[in-house]
């Protein structure tokens, strides 16, 4: 149905078009005018060639669609191009010499000059559809060979042309240079094939160049057309994604109109990036704005990176333009050498091919002579001037950098291309199905189908006498990759481009990219590789702080957070230090931080460590009093045994002090607090057991008092050990559910950390000291309810005094404790042991040792009764 409608569609724009020449007469002029660029040779198989000989078609005025568009005419030739148009014919004639690739076939090709034109493309097509240098639209009057594949363009604009043609006959179509993602979609371009990679290869390329560099702030400038436009934007998107920012993205204004060539010039001056990628698919777009611009204005030195398709702007003399692009860095794609090319080139001359008029004008241009029988070119003033060609001038004099016959780019492209249609076409003709003897051209004709041509090419893999193997992966491609040229323009006008790296799409990742940046040659101004960043890097210790309303890449560098540190440049987030380890004071590394305890070391700890054993003595000392006199009236009023218990908790819990200083250890922190708690308790139920021993005591004097027979009783004793069990039971609770432990403290005090121990659970550490509390609290009371009983040595007063002092330790010791950090904490809390025990000491004991060991007198105990009879 698609042949069909085609075919119809055809036969009316024929008969269109047929009347619009009947009733204007101007298009047998144009076609006349198309088809002066034609070069041709003849054979059984005929392959169709677009190439891009001339650089631009000139329209000679504009198209308002009310009349017919004016004649044009094709200019800029460059002998570069014209090298495509040879490489071709030498391809196709190493072909036909070869005995065993299309034996008893020879190949010959129809090339028209497509001028970077889509009219001029299109008509080459119809030409060679047609077999006529006067197309005739779907009639083939080919008789000398079967059209079998086109080759071409260049430009993606006219392939673009071209395939919309060849497509509805499904002839295969090679490319040679076209990079556009369109083309590797297979539902709209079935039987197209390039030579060059996907464009978006390129896109890869370029930002892999940008992170090498660390460019992260660049321009873009495309062409102004859909494709510039679209490639553009995809780049754009392509560098934000992977972490740069683009500066602007500008479109270079269309041919003829200048109105925006200034604000292109002022946003280049106004950047402040350094890069900036030059991505144009019109080539003559570009030359149109350098011409306008780059001649008139003065830029500023920038690094540019020039797509693939533009190192060919290096084919024209643009001099101050040159000087502008001077160390640019340059995507190509990979020259590839041609045996017995170069020699073929060096023997071209107007002779080998007398009817081609382009090569004769390049002759006399080159060599400024004149070649006998031609005519005098109206765009040549001085041509009658000129003196006749000698026949002895070579091409091999020229200059290599206008007749390069070292580096095979685009021309080896044509030649693996024409390679590639004449291997297919020798699988295709030695198929079985197709296998049969070859009499005439009729018979190739009627076994030729162009769709038969393109399984034939999707599937052939061979590999030259010089390269690569050469195939078609599955969106029509040919795997390759770019080479990196960095491009020196001397003050002379000569040009330089040296291999500075290379780009391979198919390789891994991290070995795709190569630069050899000792082969780089900047700018003059740039002393070393440049930078081009929105904003200066962040220095270790300081971190990227984004701007409100700017690119990510557009940022202020801040210090970074105390206890935070970063040990690069442009760090997005400071890190933190281990716990063990503070920032240096420029935050650009971690140090080990100052271990802190209460340690013997320290002098508040050794303080306190004397302190307490010289308490420990005292108490000692006085226990061994009361153990030498324990038959004293003194020692035995108010029961001995409670007194020898109180003494020993009273040592234990000075002794007990010493275990908070020194680093804390895991024995250490389970031992601190309950064993505080618990000597501490004992020593707390013998004095609330001494309380009521007083009372007791005063009142079994009364006459039928059953107290008399707990006076002198052990029972209590047992009320020590059963007022101490409480606690116990709360630590071993407290051991079993949540036990303290060894840890740190690195906020209290920035570039320390404070070893500690743990308490687990500070409702245990509360109930323990509340418990001690509610036991001092019921001696306090029972105490200060006997103070006023008779005092022939009543302890009741002492006891009471002592209960104050104790209670008020630790009463204070609360809101203190919380309010200090660090080691402090320990010190205060051995500073009340401390003092409570030494509180409970000297109010009960002192006094006893004063008559014991000073007054003995009145260590007896007719004293004591006496002074109770007096009292009373």
């Amino acid at each position: 149905m698609l042949i069909l409608f085609s075919f119809m569609f055809l036969i009316v724009a024929h008969l269109f078009e047929k009347a619009v020449n009947q009733a204007t007469g101007f298009n047998l002029e144009i076609r006349q005018d198309l088809s002066m660029s034609m070069y041709h040779k003849d054979g059984d198989l005929i392959l169709g060639g677009i190439l891009q000989i001339h650089m631009q078609s000139n329209p000679l005025g504009s198209t308002n669609f009310k009349e017919p568009p004016a004649s044009t005419d094709c200019f800029m030739s460059i002998i570069r191009y014209y090298r495509h148009r040879l490489a071709f014919h030498f391809t196709v004639e190493e072909v036909n010499n070869n005995a065993e690739l299309l034996p008893n076939i020879t190949l010959g090709y129809r090339i028209y000059d497509s001028c970077a034109w889509e009219l001029r493309a299109i008509h080459g097509t119809l030409s060679l559809l047609s077999g006529t240098q006067v197309p005739v639209p779907n009639y083939s009057c080919e008789d000398r060979g079967v059209l079998t594949a086109f080759i071409g363009d260049l430009t993606s604009d006219t392939t673009y042309s071209i395939s919309q043609l060849s497509r509805i006959f499904r002839y295969p179509q090679i490319s040679y240079g076209a990079m556009d993602p369109i083309f590797s979609d297979r539902i709209l371009f079935p039987s197209f094939f390039r030579m060059v990679p996907n464009e978006r290869s390129q896109y890869d390329a370029i930002i892999q160049l940008l992170r090498h560099f660390g460019w992260t702030w660049v321009g873009i400038l495309t062409s102004a057309d859909y494709q510039g436009q679209s490639a553009g934007e995809e780049l754009k998107w392509t560098i934000i994604q992977s972490g740069g920012c683009v500066e602007f993205l500008a479109m270079l204004p269309m041919i003829g109109i200048d109105q925006t060539i200034p604000e292109v010039v002022h946003l280049i001056h106004s950047s402040t990036c350094s890069v900036i990628v030059l991505y144009s698919s019109m080539v003559y777009l570009l030359q149109q704005f350098m011409f306008k611009v780059w001649r008139k204005h003065e830029i500023p030195p920038k690094v540019w990176i020039l797509s693939a398709t533009l190192p060919i702007i290096t084919d024209f003399d643009i001099g101050k333009a040159f000087q502008i692009l001077n160390s640019s860095i340059a995507f190509s794609i990979p020259k590839g050498e041609i045996p017995g090319f170069k020699d073929f080139l060096y023997r071209v001359n107007p002779t080998m091919f007398p009817n081609d008029v382009l090569l004769k004008l390049i002759w006399q241009g080159k060599f400024r002579c004149r070649l006998p029988g031609t005519k005098i070119l109206r765009f040549w003033p001085d041509f009658d001037r000129l003196p006749n060609c000698t026949g002895t001038e070579t091409l091999r004099s020229l200059d290599s950098s206008l007749y390069d016959v070292y580096n095979f780019r685009f021309s080896y492209n044509i030649y693996k291309a024409v390679y590639a249609l004449a291997h297919a076409l020798h699988q295709m003709y030695t198929a079985e199905p197709l296998q049969g003897p070859i009499t005439d051209r009729e018979s190739l004709r009627q076994r030729f189908q162009p769709w038969q041509l393109n399984h034939f090419l999707r599937n052939i893999h061979f590999k030259p006498s010089i390269g690569n193997e050469i195939f078609f992966d599955e969106k029509g491609d040919t795997p390759t990759r770019y080479d990196i040229l960095n491009c020196i323009y001397l003050p002379n006008g000569a040009l330089i481009q040296t291999l500075v790296g290379s780009f391979h799409p198919s390789a891994t990742s991290d070995q795709q990219l190569f630069i050899n940046e000792s082969a780089i040659r900047w700018q003059p101004l740039f002393k070393q590789t440049p930078r081009s960043v929105c904003s200066k890097s962040c220095r270790p210790g300081y971190r990227k702080a984004p701007k409100e309303g700017s690119p990510k890449c557009c940022y202020d560098c801040v210090p970074c957070a105390e206890g935070e540190f970063s040990n690069a440049t442009d760090m997005e987030k400071c890190l933190k230090c281990p716990d063990d380890q503070w920032p240096t004071k420029k935050r650009d590394g971690c140090i080990p931080r100052t271990i802190e305890f209460l340690s013997y070391e320290d002098p508040l700890g050794a303080s306190l460590a004397s302190l307490a054993i010289v308490l420990c003595a005292i108490t000692a000392g006085t226990l061994g009093i009361f153990l030498k006199y324990r038959e004293t009236a003194v020692v035995k009023a108010n029961n001995r045994d409670l007194s020898f218990i109180l003494l020993l908790s009273l040592m234990l819990s000075f002794l007990c002090s010493l275990l908070f200083i020194g680093r804390p250890e895991k024995l250490t922190c389970l031992l601190r607090q309950t064993a505080f708690g618990i000597i501490f308790s004992v020593s707390v139920s013998a004095v609330l057991a001494k309380t009521i021993t007083v009372v007791i005591a005063f009142k079994a004097t009364k006459p039928g008092s059953r107290l008399r027979e707990w006076v002198g009783s052990r029972a209590l004793s047992f009320l020590v050990l059963l007022c101490s069990l409480g606690e116990v039971l709360i630590c071993t609770a407290w051991l079993l559910i949540s036990p303290p432990f060894p840890d740190y403290d690195i906020q209290t005090d920035p570039g320390r950390m404070i070893l500690i121990c743990n308490e687990g659970s500070l409702f245990a550490f509360y109930s323990v000291i509340g418990y001690m509390g509610l036991l001092a609290i019921l001696s306090f009371i029972v105490a200060f309810l006997a103070r006023r009983l008779p005092n022939s040595f009543n302890e009741a007063q002492l006891i009471t005094f002592s209960m104050l002092v104790f209670c008020s330790v630790w009463v204070s010791f609360i809101p203190v404790y919380l309010s200090t950090k660090d080691k402090y904490m320990v010190t205060v809390e051995i500073f009340a042991m401390l003092l409570s025990s030494t509180g409970l000491l000297s109010c009960i004991f002192i006094p006893k040792c004063y008559i014991i060991l000073l007054r003995p007198e009145m260590n007896t105990r007719e004293h004591l009764i006496g002074k109770q009879s007096t009292s009373i």
